[in-house]
């Protein structure tokens, strides 16, 4: 059984495709004045605004983030409760504002970054020796190989994948310690579906987050980590 990690960064993502979404869309102006966000919320940083990408991040933890095709909300998780979160609500509301959109699937993507202050070669050794089988492919070089893990599930609603990465929490001393950082993606075709019905299974998506969160925290927490208890706040 894997340690109990020291740090948790959790975050939620819901990304919205649809064929006539253009990044310049998406401007700070814009979210506030059609009522997609609340008019006070505050900038964390300045906006990145441009015909191949846009970026606003608000201070409150919720950032937009739009490429030709795509614009995925986001929100970090950590200390807040299920109620508190925000990002199911600026997409819901983008949704009703942007109506016409050529919706075509909608994703759910939860993300967790695992981090030990001790044990380097806790988060390597989790993919190198638990995850991979043993066999010479393991070990080439000047050391054991570096693995990315995808897995696929085929859930009643949808698929589900979950990639397992061994990686660095850089800290604020500018240190870094290992990490393990599990990125799962519930992704629900709409292309099959009229276009009403499409904003219908969109909201239906949204209101239901947190069973795609429950789902991805059972198999990340138990069948992976092994532990019993929850790791994570929620």
């Amino acid at each position: 059984m894997i340690p109990n990690p020291s740090l948790q960064i959790q975050e939620l993502a819901i990304a919205l495709s649809a064929s006539n979404i253009n990044p310049t869309m998406f401007t700070h102006d814009f979210l506030k004045v059609s009522g997609i966000v609340p008019g006070d919320w505050e900038l964390a940083r300045k906006p990145v605004i441009n015909p191949r990408a846009s970026q606003i991040s608000f201070k409150n933890g919720v950032n937009v983030a739009a490429q030709p095709g795509t614009v995925t909300f986001f929100e970090g998780m950590a200390n807040k409760t299920p109620e508190q979160m925000q990002v199911s609500n600026v997409v819901r509301n983008s949704v009703e504002k942007l109506a016409q959109a050529d919706y075509r699937a909608i994703v759910i993507s939860p993300k967790s970054l695992f981090a030990w202050k001790e044990g380097e070669d806790i988060a390597k050794n989790f993919i190198t020796n638990t995850l991979i089988a043993p066999g010479p492919w393991r070990e080439y070089g000047k050391g054991p190989a570096q693995a990315t893990i995808n897995f696929l599930y085929q859930l009643d609603r949808c698929s589900m994948s979950l990639s397992v990465n061994d990686a660095r929490l850089q800290q604020q001393d500018k240190s870094a310690i290992p990490a393990l950082l599990f990125s799962g993606n519930f992704n629900y075709n709409l292309a099959q579906y009229s276009p009403q019905e499409r904003i219908s299974q969109i909201y239906q998506r949204i209101d239901s987050w947190q069973a795609d969160f429950d789902t991805y925290r059972e198999i990340v927490n138990q069948r992976f980590l092994g532990q019993q208890q929850s790791v994570f706040p929620m």
